[in-house]
């Protein structure tokens, strides 16, 4: 019996040995565990710190690199300084003439007009006739024929324009005469000798002028006054007044022509049909419609300016408007620095 109870403790010896024994290990590799992800961790601070550093250098590599290519940079700056410069004042004189201008009020007979399109707007709709009331304002009207291909192109040949605007090179302010292109306009025997490709010819077309001429031209209006201003850039000062002038006369007169052939027409039209005719009343919105015809066909010719009327007429500039020499100089240096730092962080990499 003894026997079996020396067994028992020996056994619960062996087992507690163990389970000691067990701990240890577990303890140990948590230990372990622990210690592998201390010695991680500092790695990665490590690491963290080598990167800091090595960012550093690079930064403090990228400076001395420039700073060790200054003279490349300077003399690279200096190059592109000097051609700016050349470049400027090579390019001609650019003037501009602006002209201020108001709607030009026809008030006379604006509220007869709106009376009667109250009245007869339907009767007068069936004939032909405009009495206003809807239609779209003659002033927008105008600055939209301005800028119209049609008008331009018909601007141009009326004036003869196609030579200066196509060959015109610069203004020569000793003589006051424009400078021709000789390798675009021979001007001794009036005749084109500019090389182009097909479908182009020598002679330019109507479409190539409307393009040149409408980066010319600038049109605005003001919506709070209505005030319109017309500007026009040229390299003669004298030129771009001139054309100036022409343009607004030219789009008055259209707009005239264009009002006083409606006019006529609608008389013609309404005096024909009252032939017809045979009721009093009808005879008399008929009357009517040609009295107001007849106002119209008068303004047509009593008012020069028809459209719009001239605030401030346009002048003959005496300063450029471009080029703007100094601001080139200064963005082509700018240039040729910024070129110059990238060539030399080019190399400073290759090297690497």
């Amino acid at each position: 019996m003894s026997k079996i109870i020396d067994n028992n403790d020996e056994n619960s010896v062996e087992r507690n040995n163990s389970q000691e024994v067990n701990e240890s290990n577990q303890f140990s590799s948590d230990n372990s565990t622990i210690a592998q992800q201390q010695r991680l961790l500092a790695q990665m601070q490590q690491n963290q710190l080598n990167q800091t550093q090595s960012d550093g250098v690079d930064l403090a590599d990228l400076w001395r690199a420039v700073w060790s290519g200054k003279i490349t940079i300077i003399l690279i700056s200096f190059v592109f300084a000097i051609a700016s410069i050349f470049f400027a004042l090579s390019q001609p004189n650019v003037y501009k003439a602006s002209a201020i201008l108001a709607p030009a009020s026809d008030d006379g007979g604006a509220g007869d007009l709106s009376a009667l399109a109250g009245q007869f707007g339907g009767l007068a709709s069936m004939a032909g006739i405009n009495l206003g009331g809807g239609s779209i304002d003659k002033t927008d009207l105008a600055l939209e024929i301005i800028k119209s291909r049609t008008f331009i192109q018909k601007f141009i040949e009326k004036h003869d324009l196609l030579v200066p605007i196509i060959a015109g090179q610069e203004w020569d302010m000793s003589t006051n005469t424009l400078v021709i292109d000789d390798e675009i306009y021979d001007q001794t025997n009036n005749e084109w000798v500019r090389k182009v490709k097909v479908p182009k010819r020598p002679k330019p077309s109507l479409w190539e002028a409307y393009v040149e001429f409408s980066d010319l031209l600038s049109v605005s209006q003001d919506k709070n006054t209505s005030m319109v201003t017309i500007e026009l850039e040229y390299f003669s000062p004298v030129m771009a007044q001139q054309w100036l002038n022409w343009l607004i006369s030219d789009v008055n007169e259209f707009m005239r022509d264009q009002d006083q052939k409606e006019a006529s027409d609608s008389i013609d039209y309404l005096t024909d049909q009252l032939k017809n005719i045979h009721v009093t009343s009808m005879e008399s919105v008929f009357y009517q419609l040609i009295e107001e015809q007849t106002k119209n066909m008068m303004l047509t010719k009593v008012k020069a300016e028809y459209v719009l009327k001239t605030i401030d007429p346009a002048q003959i500039p005496e300063e450029k408007a471009k080029p703007k020499r100094a601001l080139i100089v200064v963005l082509g240096t700018l240039l040729g620095g910024m070129f110059s730092v990238l060539i030399v962080l080019i190399r400073f990499f290759s090297k690497k």
